[in-house]
């Protein structure tokens, strides 16, 4: 059973937008700060506070020093169940709309660099109120999607419960306000102004994107690098990292499997084979190399020794 919920994780990540994958990566985190709760008899443990703690960030600057991976995980961890459960819920419902109007490839750094914006409204204004110490959730990062999707499709409509057709403008309002009285209050006044500070970079993104500045390229290209350098380190070690391959046209197939001596099985190289290479090269093209499957990196490489 947990082999086949494992790969039904897999398949969604896999084949799932930008979206879906960041649903998942919470919800992973989520089951792994609970389990460590279980194990460890509860929220009291010493052990559980310093493992929940280590993800999170801080105002204190030397947390921070000690904890730097505390900057990438922090906007995946949860730790109550209606905590994430709102946080997704809306990270599905607004993101749907950021990705379809912007695109896949700038949910990512939408959803990073916002969470970021957050974190630093929340580090700056530490200094002048009484925050907590740590801080965590994905909420900065939601509030980001949520406010790109408002300034791109202020008029888009949502079927509210007892309430109706309601535009997407006024439901970001509403948030936008509350967030700015609790902020002003007493209970997690941190947490809100870190809301505001994913808010005000969602309107920045699609601002500066109307304007011809697009904040997601350098983000991308930073990933690209580091999953290609992490690639190359896992590549196998009797292959070429990065294979060169062209488009081969049909006829020059056909005359090779026509060849003296050449089989002409299924190990040979024929249409299929050719159709399926097309196939990984348009996705590629489309979706990146990150978004192969295991199976196919893996026919990349074999297919280079196949046409050379």
């Amino acid at each position: 059973m947990f082999k086949s919920i494992w790969n039904d994780i897999r398949h969604h990540f896999r084949s799932g937008n930008m979206i879906v994958r960041l649903i998942l990566v919470n919800i992973t985190f989520y089951v792994a700060v609970n389990l460590v709760y279980i194990f460890t008899g509860g929220g009291s443990h010493s052990f559980y506070k310093t493992f929940l703690y280590g993800l999170s960030v801080s105002s204190d600057t030397w947390h921070l020093l000690t904890h730097p991976w505390a900057l990438a995980t922090f906007m995946f961890t949860h730790e109550g169940f209606f905590h994430i459960f709102w946080n997704m819920l809306m990270l599905y419902w607004f993101g749907r709309i950021a990705g379809d109007l912007l695109g896949d490839r700038r949910i990512l750094p939408l959803y990073v660099l916002g969470s970021w914006c957050g974190f630093l409204f929340y580090f700056i204004f530490s200094f002048f109120l009484d925050f907590g110490s740590y801080a965590f959730g994905a909420s900065a990062s939601v509030m980001a999607v949520m406010m790109a999707a408002g300034v791109i499709a202020p008029d888009y409509r949502f079927n509210l419960m007892f309430i109706g057709e309601v535009k997407l403008k006024y439901i970001v309002a509403v948030f936008l306000f509350l967030d700015l009285i609790g902020a002003a209050g007493m209970i997690n006044s941190g947490g809100h102004v870190g809301h505001l500070g994913g808010a005000f970079f969602g309107w920045l993104f699609v601002t500066l994107l109307r304007q011809g500045t697009d904040l997601s390229t350098p983000f991308n290209r930073a990933t690209d690098w580091l999953w290609k350098f992490t690639y190359y380190l896992n590549r196998p070690k009797n292959r070429q990292p990065r294979p060169t391959i062209a488009y081969t046209n049909k006829e020059k197939i056909t005359a090779r499997n026509k060849r003296p001596g050449r089989a002409s099985d299924s190990s040979s190289f024929d249409i299929s084979f050719q159709e399926k290479l097309n196939a990984i090269l348009d996705k590629i093209n489309t979706s990146g190399m990150e978004s192969l499957s295991d199976e196919e990196k893996e026919f990349l490489f074999d297919a280079r020794n196949k046409i050379d």
